[in-house]
C-alpha cells in the first residue's frame, strides 16, 4: 500500500515562500516519478514541476525560476520549493507519485496566496 503525506502548505503574502514535502511510504519502484500538480477554482488540474528517480525535472512555464522541485531517494521525500510567490499560485497542491502503470495521489495541501 503506497501512501503520500504533504505538509508545508499554508497562508502566505505575496512574494513569500513557502517549501512543501511529500514522503511516500510502502512498495515503491525504484524508477519512478515524482511531482507537483495543482488545481486552482473553476480550473483543471494541471502540472506544477516533476523530477524523476534520476534527477531528471520538468516545470510548468508559470514557475520557472521561482519554483524548485528537489527530492530524496533515500526517503522517498520530494519537495516543492516556492518563491516569490503570486496571487495566481493559490491552489491545492497535490503530491504525485507514477511508476510502472500506477499513479498515485496525496489527498492535496493547500496554499493561499494573499496580496
Amino acid at each position: 500500500q503506497v501512501q503520500l503525506a504533504e505538509s508545508g502548505g499554508g497562508l502566505v503574502q505575496a512574494g513569500g515562500s513557502l517549501r512543501l514535502s511529500c514522503a511516500a511510504s510502502g512498495s515503491i519502484f525504484r524508477f519512478n516519478t515524482m511531482g507537483w500538480y495543482r488545481q486552482a477554482p473553476g480550473k483543471q488540474r494541471e502540472l506544477v514541476a516533476a523530477i524523476t528517480n534520476g534527477g531528471s525535472t520538468n516545470y510548468a512555464d508559470s514557475v520557472k525560476g521561482r519554483f524548485t522541485i528537489s527530492r530524496d531517494n533515500a526517503k522517498n521525500t520530494v519537495y516543492l520549493e516556492m518563491n516569490i510567490l503570486k496571487p495566481e499560485d493559490t491552489a491545492v497542491y497535490y503530491c504525485n507519485l507514477n511508476f510502472g502503470s500506477l499513479e498515485h495521489w496525496g489527498q492535496g495541501t493547500l496554499v493561499t496566496v494573499s496580496s
